[in-house]
C-alpha cells in the first residue's frame, strides 16, 4: 500500500483514490468495523481534509484513535 501521498506531491484524486484503496467499504459494516471507527462516517467523508489538500493525513488519522 505505501504511505500515504503527501499533500504538496498529490492531486486530489491521487489523495482520494488511496483513502478508498487503504479502507475500502465491503458493504457489511458489522464484518468490517470501519464506519465504528469513523465515527458512522465513511473513509472519504472522515478524510475530507486530507482528500482537500487542508490537512496532512497523520493529523486526520489522529482524530480517530
Amino acid at each position: 500500500m505505501g504511505n500515504a501521498p503527501e499533500i504538496t506531491g498529490s492531486t486530489e484524486e491521487e489523495r482520494r483514490s488511496y483513502i478508498k484503496e487503504r479502507f475500502p467499504c465491503i458493504a457489511d459494516c458489522d464484518m468490517c468495523g470501519l464506519c465504528k471507527v469513523f465515527h458512522g462516517k465513511d473513509a472519504e467523508t472522515a478524510y475530507a481534509d486530507y482528500i482537500r489538500g487542508t490537512r496532512e493525513f497523520m493529523d486526520v488519522s489522529a482524530d480517530y484513535r
